[in-house]
């Protein structure tokens, strides 16, 4: 199975900084997208912090050329990727320690990692992961948010969630605390299906059904995201938006 991949950030029409954060490295088979919570002190700096330790560490533990790619070196691809996020956190305490200033900035991210035949999916908080196989769109992660719960308690429909005034509290992040619960899974691809990783200033004012439409259509991956971008911001643009859209092919 071979990946590609194309990404694009935005800062959207309310905001005046940008503090998602994301990585799309073909080369790792590491993809990620981290939005730094808007009301904590220093999100832009925790997105970036998290983001480049996943890619540092996930870099460190590559398997060396030539060798079976599961497990050298790094171990399972979930373990390596799970590991990787709670250093990242780990991390984010280590710089919180030296400046009292970051107290309280934190994270959500969404990452896959591919290696060979095996692929791993994690995340925290409410960022998001689709699979668009066939012209279906499936959502592959469940948020770790208060409006999710409600809809999962049957107590708010999915839309009413995204225009709930709560729908931006997360009740899991990276934020350097002591526990971390990291949701990870294996994620099994054919070719030809498309992996969209997103922040939620796409997933809180795009439908599925409006995301679907764009990835269902033939277009070039960074068309793709040109045009969820664009359709995030012709929403009203309230949050930064991130997407990373991973295409597999047949090698």
């Amino acid at each position: 199975m071979r990946l590609t991949c194309a990404a694009r950030t935005d800062l959207g029409r309310r905001r005046e900084n940008n503090e998602d954060s994301f990585c799309a490295r073909e080369d790792l088979g590491l993809f990620i997208v981290a939005d730094g919570m808007g009301g904590h002190v220093a999100g832009e700096i925790a997105s970036r912090l998290v983001v480049q330790e996943v890619e540092r560490f996930v870099a460190a533990t590559s398997p060396s050329p030539g060798h079976a790619r599961r497990l050298e070196r790094g171990g399972r691809v979930d373990d390596r990727l799970g590991t990787a996020l709670v250093e990242a956190n780990r991390l984010l305490a280590a710089r919180i320690a030296e400046d009292a200033a970051l107290q309280g900035m934190a994270t959500t991210a969404v990452a896959l990692l591919a290696e060979a035949e095996a692929v791993a999916l994690a995340h925290v908080g409410d960022s998001r992961a689709y699979r668009c196989r066939a012209g279906h769109l499936t959502q592959l992660t469940s948020d770790h948010s208060w409006v999710e719960e409600q809809v999962r308690a049957g107590l708010l429909t999915a839309a009413a969630a995204r225009r709930h005034p709560w729908r931006h509290v997360v009740t899991r992040a990276i934020s350097g605390g002591a526990d971390i619960e990291v949701e990870i899974a294996a994620l099994p691809l054919e070719p030809g299906d498309r992996i969209l990783l997103c922040s939620d200033g796409l997933s809180t004012v795009v439908s599925d059904s409006g995301i679907a439409e764009v990835l269902r259509l033939d277009r070039p991956s960074h068309e793709a995201c040109d045009e969820l971008v664009r359709r995030a911001n012709t929403a009203g643009g309230p949050d930064n938006v991130t997407v990373v859209l991973v295409d597999a092919h047949a090698e």
